[in-house]
């Protein structure tokens, strides 16, 4: 497939449009020796690139921006070249989810290094000389008590102008969003490896009412890898 055949092949179905992208073992494991980097390949890092240059804001739960060594947001410079031609700036804006606060540190790179002013979103009842140092390198975006309001966080975004919402985790993040039925996509890689026992799903945390229906939009084979688009699905079938 050419670029612009997998740019049209991600296209987003409506302005407003949350996407998780993850990638998991064939016996569904999210991470191999506690992290997902081991399961990809140069397949799905071309899907992986493809998304984050296609979104208005990328979402990331703080331990795995930690555990993955998230750096500053930055792409290539025929990505930026491409989201100019869409009329897009040209990173998108990098945000991260929070409980706590306690292992963010303003002067990392994903904060201090960033092309363009992150933004943290965390709980509206945490001390605020522990949120105080990040709001001098990052928009703070405060919602739910105790713990992040994931869909209030996600309407506060959609208000400033960023529809194209693109998650890449970690399993509690997603699973709050299937919890809060915020899900619009699953962009899902099963790459052809067994974990075996012990490693977490891609969504962990706290349970849901009932089961989404979700529609298969595609199916991509590559390097042994099944790269496989869902869709929000129809409740009536």
């Amino acid at each position: 497939m050419t670029d612009d055949e997998v740019y049209a092949a991600y296209a987003p179905l409506a302005p407003d449009w949350l996407r998780v992208n993850f990638v998991s073992s064939a016996d569904g494991a999210a991470t191999l020796e506690g992290l997902s980097g081991p399961l990809s390949g140069a397949e799905d890092k071309r899907v992986f690139k493809v998304l984050r240059a296609r979104c208005d804001v990328l979402v990331a739960g703080s331990g795995t921006v930690l555990a993955e060594g998230y750096g500053p947001l930055v792409l290539s410079p025929e990505r930026m070249a491409w989201r100019r031609a869409q009329g897009l700036p040209e990173v998108p804006v990098m945000a991260i989810v929070s409980r706590t606060l306690s292992r963010l540190s303003p002067r990392a790179g994903i904060f201090a290094e960033a092309p363009r002013r992150p933004i943290v979103i965390c709980p509206r009842d945490l001390p605020e000389a522990r949120i105080e140092p990040l709001r001098e390198v990052a928009d703070i975006i405060e919602t739910g008590v105790g713990t992040v309001n994931l869909k209030g966080a996600m309407g506060v975004l959609r208000e400033r102008g960023m529809g194209q919402i693109l998650c890449e985790g970690g399993p509690r993040v997603f699973g709050e969003l299937i919890a809060e039925d915020q899900v619009d996509e699953l962009d899902l890689t099963l790459s052809p490896l067994l974990a075996g026992a012990g490693a977490v799903r891609i969504a962990e945390g706290r349970e849901t009412a009932e089961a989404r229906r979700l529609e298969l939009r595609h199916v991509i084979e590559a390097g042994g890898n099944l790269i496989l688009r869902y869709v929000r699905g129809s409740t009536d079938e």
